[in-house]
């Protein structure tokens, strides 16, 4: 019997809305990120059939690989202070995911049912640039994440100064597919220097790109017991920031 597998293109996943984003043809959607947009969330472009059988491949086969990964917040950052209102919140997280970048079951799995050719494949990184307004470079950063109930992602910007490709800005691409028990949960970022922006992510073939460095948290997920959303993320340096013709595929831990 033939292990169902991930179609290898991204583009396989897209309805024809999709298609016509994909291929540069929704103007109000196309270079969205370089209006001055920091996030924008799309809905009706992954097919949902594909979507569900996505998220089929994801419970089955990456599921009983996941690992916790959970950092609290310090209770120094309480305890060790000394002067009023000098309060320093450092990312907390908790959430579940699968090490990419190593040999793990995790790993084999992603790769076994086909998920990380589709989050490699150059339609991805078309969809990537043309959503962000800027030619990507060839390889890029993936990562899977996957939230459960109460798992959320504290306050942080993602900006990365000490990495020089990364600096002066760069995009993310997350695909959500969410188990029917997930019942909200909530992206707040910045606008103007204020945490006042709201999109709820928790969806089935949900899109959501990123031109970080920008504050953002998400909220805990609200769900039954045992519903998950996953997260899919593609993080995209651009083209013009490439310094080395040996620069591989970036990680920056983008949530």
């Amino acid at each position: 019997m033939t292990t169902p597998r991930c179609p290898p293109q991204f583009a396989d996943l897209l309805t024809r809305r999709g298609r016509a984003v994909l291929e540069g043809r929704v103007p109000s959607v196309t270079g969205i990120l370089k209006t001055g947009q920091r996030f924008v969330a799309l809905d009706g472009l992954l097919d949902r059939a594909r979507s569900r059988a996505l998220l089929s491949l994801l419970e089955e086969q990456v599921a009983p690989h996941l690992s916790p990964m959970e950092q609290p917040i310090p209770p120094e950052t309480i305890f060790a202070m000394r002067h009023n209102y000098e309060e320093l919140l450092p990312k907390s997280v908790r959430s579940k995911t699968v090490t990419m970048s190593s040999r793990s079951k995790g790993a084999r799995a992603v790769e076994r049912c086909g998920v990380l050719a589709m989050m490699r494949s150059d339609t991805f990184g078309r969809f990537a640039s043309v959503l962000s307004g800027r030619e990507v470079r060839r390889r890029w950063g993936t990562q899977l994440l996957a939230y459960g109930p109460g798992d959320f992602a504290g306050p942080h910007n993602d900006h990365h100064p000490e990495d020089r490709e990364a600096r002066d800005g760069y995009t993310d691409v997350h695909l959500t597919f969410c188990t029917p028990g997930v019942r909200r949960q909530l992206l707040v970022y910045e606008q103007r220097g204020y945490l006042s922006q709201v999109a709820d992510v928790a969806r089935l073939g949900g899109v959501t790109a990123y031109r970080l460095p920008f504050w953002h948290y998400t909220t805990p997920l609200e769900g039954r017991r045992g519903a998950r959303r996953w997260v899919l993320l593609g993080t995209f340096l651009d083209a013009s920031s490439a310094r080395t013709k040996n620069s591989g595929a970036t990680v920056l831990g983008a949530l």
